[in-house]
């Protein structure tokens, strides 16, 4: 097994052509700070391109999967969503399948993360959700165009308009998980289909993946520029950065009190 730790919080193991990249910062919820965002915006292309990964596994450190932008920075002032480049990037292309193993909650810009996958295998403890109304962002990372393909526009608008959350089996049913396993079988499960994708003809995994991306694409620059362009306008105008701190703690107990049915 090979090591390589691109990020202290973004650890990779590669194991027999399956590359792990392991979201690991378990005491800000897995939040991602523009350092982190680089980073694993560096490490998909090389992943993509090296000779020895064939799947790409994404998952975390319990007890959540991410939490999105670390909003106590973005709260602070310290991150600045337009001027950031980092922040800003639009995901990676690439041509090897990436499993989503989720652990936990997904939520705003981890869900985009999940979104990015080409398909997710959920823990029971799963839950997914976008909170960008509730933050006072706009998505970055594809979510306008990726959530209502993957649940439908109306399942998307009601989680964007509401913020409510789904628990891992409403996720299946809705078309977001492909299978829900119990949480100590995750791992295991995600790299028993990483190795169902390695024992078949990997030229024509990457075509497939390749054709599948071509086909739901419907021209990806268009609708990313257009998210992009009123992402940017949404947070130069409309956004106040002071008022995420006093929505934070409000935010994460609503999802507390939604996973525990009240």
């Amino acid at each position: 097994m090979t090591e390589r730790p691109d990020h202290p919080n973004l650890p990779i193991t590669i194991d027999d052509a399956v590359a792990t990249i392991t979201i690991d910062r378990p005491d800000a919820r897995n939040s991602l700070t523009p350092e982190m965002i680089d980073a694993l915006f560096a490490a998909i292309p090389a992943l993509d391109a090296a000779d020895d990964v064939a799947v790409i596994i994404l998952t975390a450190v319990d007890p959540v999967f991410c939490a999105g932008l670390d909003l106590h920075a973005l709260g602070s002032g310290a991150i600045d969503i337009a001027a950031n480049t980092e922040v800003g990037n639009q995901w990676p292309a690439r041509r090897t399948p990436m499993i989503g193993a989720i652990n936990g909650a997904a939520i705003t810009g981890g869900l985009e993360l999940a979104l990015q996958c080409d398909f997710l295998v959920a823990s029971e403890r799963a839950t997914f959700g976008d909170t960008h109304t509730r933050v006072g962002i706009l998505p970055w990372w594809g979510l306008s165009h990726l959530l209502p393909r993957a649940v439908g526009f109306r399942t998307a608008r009601m989680m964007s308009m509401t913020g409510n959350f789904l628990d891992a089996d409403a996720a299946q049913r809705a078309g977001l998980v492909a299978e829900v396993v119990e949480h100590d079988q995750l791992s295991e499960r995600a790299d028993r289909l990483a190795r169902d994708i390695l024992s078949n003809d990997l030229a024509g995994v990457s075509a497939m993946l390749d054709l599948y991306q071509a086909i739901e694409g419907s021209d990806p620059e268009a609708w990313r520029g257009i998210e992009r362009e009123k992402g940017m306008a949404w947070q130069s105008e409309g956004f106040d950065h002071t008022e995420i701190s006093r929505r934070l703690d409000a935010i994460m107990a609503r999802g507390r009190a939604q996973k525990e049915g009240r």
